[in-house]
């Protein structure tokens, strides 16, 4: 294939089927240079040093017969794996390269260094194992990895240095649990041009959602400086989520998440005669700054999108950006190898009924949740101490950890993201792990009892004592089809992508009150008045929460609008309601800043709340960000699916004013396709049914304020509480009536709730009445599926029977 040396290869001369050859790191390379640099895919140019190169140097140098007798020596357990590593490794780098293969390494070198207008240019270069008869065997993570070599003679001795990185002590290890034949492995090395990244940023991105394996985004992890810190797990980075079915138009935005991360250090170039890097502190402004525009973030997603579409799999890419020239380049790309293998159709649901004090957070990596004693170890030296089946909490992990953290029962780490080691063989061992938390090998000790927690969204928390919990499976393989559509409750954005491979028909309820209370914490008009704000705590609170945001009010925009896009995100392009805020206003004075705005109440649960508010002095700036929100959603970010629904509205003149309320701020009914729902949750919403219909599209029925308003019950009261009935006949002649009006005005009409799932006889009288939709919590989807199934299947056999 090569027009030069059989020992050298250029990546544009290489593909998918050169893996034998060169590698799956070199050849994955090769193809995307070949193949997908037309589609706008940058890769910085470099070449492979083939598998020949390696065998033609253990050959000119007679090592093959040495390396034979000490790993024969290894296996009969008569020299101890260091030992044989340390002893394999040294012979290999006393080795001599044979005239040809160097002739035809520094020829390659030269010819980069011309392309790159350079004299000497920096390179990277990379170990790529293969087996050629095992060419799909996966070498990933094993071999060394040389970052800013210059000059001939530091690049032979990389390369040297590579080959004898095939014998380090880990990837020894892993070849003989896989029983793979260590003299039939060989090594190639990728020597690319470096990308000043340095000066600039690297990082990891995946094209599906590394816990959930949710298809539909791109997970990117950012640092400053070079990529290795990120992979290794030495520091917090920014992570940024893009929706993929919507990058095709360049008009919209979707990006729906961007954290930022610690950043607390970089790795660096180092000076002439050092180390080729250094690790150094980051500024305070690189610390409070994102290490990505959108327009990169955007970039980013849409390559690693052509990627995956080309290679027709989920990837797992590395990628850097030039700090000189502000170019990013894709330097790799590898099938991912843990989320797109998971069983589809079954997942485990894991609830805790009672836990103990919340100790550490960080990021959560995979949905479980076990109890353990902490087992803590701070330096790899320390391994051996290890106990088995304990909570492995430490600083961060790499590969030498591997052999224990295979023995834990879950894994702590203070540093690292969703791409760092630790977390990507926590993964791919299928452990709960908690990363990034910062500070858990100080605030944690050896023999504690704790309960680490995977399964509330994607942060993780390590509880004190051992927590009860329940774990239940959830199959959605054969569910029946049904009439009468099942929808999802879903309130935490956090955990929104937990439940995608659902088939519901969307989202029946999004509360926006839970993203405010949870995702942003503060009293809107609190922010709306952030500058003559009297609460000095609550203006420092405020002021620490929304730094980076010169307009206050933005802070809690664009946090709503991310926040609920996630919650879009996880049924698109199905329909997802997402009803306005409800707070009652005691709840609203809990949010920060929120005494002040907010009158005391003996009544809330009937007082100022829901449509009232939107139209009031009180709150209808409030309510103009929060419709910000929404018309960002929908019309920056594009998720058109989404429906707003109008909660407590009393009388048809108060949802007139809302309505008009809206259009002010952006959001008129049709407009651009918008559909406005209306809470059913008071008796004149049923009694008016038909003038409510003309100015809204659909109904969801709230079965429980419903109840107590029309059975005069206070659904909080212990003392009423066997009166709270869903089923009484006066509830149950309400939502008859109300879907009878519904369908003769042609609005849609569902009810959104638990009834439906405690009691079967409800659903079907729920059927019965022709309602539109069920909207359900996740984990009662399956029961209140087949329970709507058989009353729909009893109403025709009943039909039919009366036909007869």
């Amino acid at each position: 294939m090569s027009k030069h040396s059989p020992e050298v290869a250029w990546f544009e001369e290489l593909g998918r089927s050169d893996v034998a050859r060169v590698g799956g790191k070199n050849a994955s390379l090769g193809e995307m240079v070949r193949h997908l640099g037309g589609r706008g895919v940058a890769v910085p140019p470099g070449f492979a040093v083939t598998a020949q190169a390696y065998w033609h140097f253990l050959e000119a140098n007679r090592l093959k017969e040495t390396i034979a007798d000490v790993l024969r020596e290894l296996a009969a357990g008569r020299t101890p794996l260091a030992e044989a590593g340390e002893t394999i490794r040294r012979t290999i780098l006393r080795g001599a390269w044979p005239d040809e293969t160097a002739a035809a390494i520094l020829a390659a070198y030269r010819t980069l260094c011309e392309r790159a207008g350079k004299a000497e240019a920096d390179v990277a270069v990379r170990s790529s194992a293969t087996a050629e008869d095992l060419p799909d065997a996966s070498f990933a993570g094993q071999q060394e990895t040389f970052l800013n070599i210059r000059g001939e003679t530091a690049l032979l001795d990389a390369c040297r240095r590579c080959f004898a990185s095939l014998f380090t002590d880990r990837a020894i290890s892993y070849r003989t649990a896989k029983g793979f034949d260590h003299m039939k492995v060989a090594l190639s090395v990728g020597v690319q041009l470096m990308v000043r990244s340095d000066v600039g940023g690297a990082g990891v991105m995946f094209t599906i959602d590394t816990e959930t394996g949710f298809d539909k985004v791109v997970v990117i992890d950012a640092a400053w400086g070079l990529g290795e810190t990120v992979v290794q797990g030495a520091v917090d980075p920014d992570e940024y989520q893009v929706f993929k079915p919507l990058l095709a138009d360049p008009a919209l935005t979707p990006i729906l998440e961007k954290r930022l991360g610690g950043k607390a250090q970089k790795m660096i170039y180092a000076r002439e005669g050092e180390r080729p890097t250094r690790t150094v502190p980051t500024s305070r402004a690189e610390r409070a700054g994102f290490v990505l525009s959108d327009a990169e973030i955007l970039t980013l997603g849409r390559w690693a999108d052509v990627i995956e579409r080309h290679y027709g799999c989920p990837m797992d890419i590395e990628w850097a950006k030039d700090g000189e020239s502000g170019a990013l380049y894709v330097v790799q790309a590898r099938p991912e190898t843990v989320q797109s293998r998971r069983e589809a159709g079954t997942f485990r649901t894991y609830r805790i009924a009672a836990k103990g004090r919340r100790l550490v957070s960080g990021l959560a990596i995979g949905d479980a949740v076990v109890t353990g004693r902490v087992c803590l170890i701070e330096s790899a030296r320390d391994i051996a101490d290890f106990v088995d089946g304990a909570v492995l909490v430490t600083r961060n992990t790499d590969p030498d950890w591997v052999p224990i953290m295979k023995r834990a029962a879950a894994i702590v780490t203070d540093r690292g993201g969703r791409t760092s080691h630790a977390a990507i063989v926590s993964r791919e061992l299928g452990l709960p792990a908690i990363v990034g938390t910062g500070d858990a090998t100080r605030l944690l000790h050896d023999q504690q009892e704790v309960t680490v927690s995977c399964a509330e969204g994607d942060q993780g928390h390590v509880y004190e004592g051992f927590a009860d919990y329940r774990v239940e499976e959830l199959d959605v393989r054969d569910v029946p089809a049904t009439r009468t559509e099942v929808m999802l409750n879903l309130g935490n954005p956090a955990a929104a992508f937990r439940w995608w491979r659902i088939p519901a028909d969307g989202v029946g309820l999004a509360r926006m009150e839970f993203v405010v209370s949870n995702h942003i914490k503060v009293h809107p008009m609190a922010l709306v008045h952030f500058d003559s704000l009297q609460d000095q705590e609550a203006k420092r609170q405020i002021a620490g929460l929304a730094e980076g945001y010169a307009d206050k009010t933005e802070y809690f925009v664009d946090r709503l609008a991310r926040g609920l896009s996630r919650i879009a995100a996880a049924l698109h392009p199905k329909p997802v309601i997402i009803r306005m805020s409800d707070f009652k206003t005691n709840e609203y004075a809990n949010l920060i800043g929120g005494a002040a705005f907010e009158p005391k109440e003996e009544n809330p649960m009937i007082g100022f709340r829901g449509a009232a508010r939107y139209y009031s002095p009180r709150y209808r700036a409030g309510f103009a960000l929060e419709c910000r929100a929404i018309k960002r959603l929908r019309e920056e970010m594009g998720f058109r699916n989404v429906v707003v629904m109008i909660p407590f509205c009393r009388s048809v003149a108060e949802a007139d004013r809302v309505l008009a309320v809206m259009a002010e701020n952006g959001l008129r009914r049709g407009e651009h396709g918008l559909e406005v729902y209306v809470m059913c949750e008071i008796p004149s919403n049923v009694i008016l049914a038909k003038a409510f219909a003309e100015r809204f599209d659909g109904f969801s029925i709230g079965s429980n304020d419903l109840t107590q308003l029309t059975l005069g019950v206070d659904r909080d009261s212990e003392e009423l509480a066997e009166l709270f009935d869903e089923q009484d006949e006066a509830v149950k002649w309400m939502i008859a009536n109300v879907i009878a009006e519904a369908g003769k005005a042609g609005a849609k009409i569902g009810l959104c709730g638990q009834a439906p799932s405690d009691h079967p006889e409800f659903a079907e009288f729920l059927v019965a009445c022709g309602i539109d939709s069920i909207s359900v919590s996740p984990d009662s989807f399956v029961a209140v599926k087949r329970r709507i199934a058989a009353a729909e299947a009893s109403g025709r056999k009943g039909a039919a029977r009366r036909r007869s």
